[in-house]
């Protein structure tokens, strides 16, 4: 069964951002960066995929729109963005790029449902020119 992990509190530094669960029993142990992102539209989240050592699914860590503000800053700034729980902290690999690449087939496409492209316009700038 496919493990979700929300990402739904966040903190600028001055060098990264990181992504923080509401649950404190939340482990990242045995996961790693799997470089790839996808879109929930029903639940208004881009989902970072990590992988778990000995298993075959992933891992989804939804970013909800609670934390979309930070990553535009986070992007804009082009700071490393990491999942923090407790002790443990995993950087998202290739997470500038995963997220360009959505924004941008986000454009004028309506498969990603109205809401959810409305909240993306909202808080990044859908004209990809002046990304940071």
């Amino acid at each position: 069964m496919r493990k979700k992990i929300e990402l739904d509190r966040s903190k600028l530094l001055e060098e990264a951002l990181e992504l923080y669960s509401c649950d404190p029993a939340v482990s990242l142990h045995n996961l790693h960066a799997a470089g790839q992102m996808i879109v929930d539209s029903d639940a208004c989240a881009f989902i970072y995929l990590a992988e778990a050592s000995g298993e075959d699914d992933y891992t989804y860590l939804y970013l909800p729109v609670a934390v979309w503000e930070d990553i535009h800053t986070a992007i804009q700034t082009r700071k490393k963005v990491f999942a923090v729980s407790g002790e443990e902290r995993l950087e998202l690999l290739q997470f500038h790029e995963e997220l360009d690449y959505l924004l941008d087939n986000m454009q004028d496409n309506s498969n990603y449902g109205k809401n959810m492209l409305e909240k993306v316009a909202s808080v990044f700038t859908m004209e990809r020119g002046t990304k940071g």
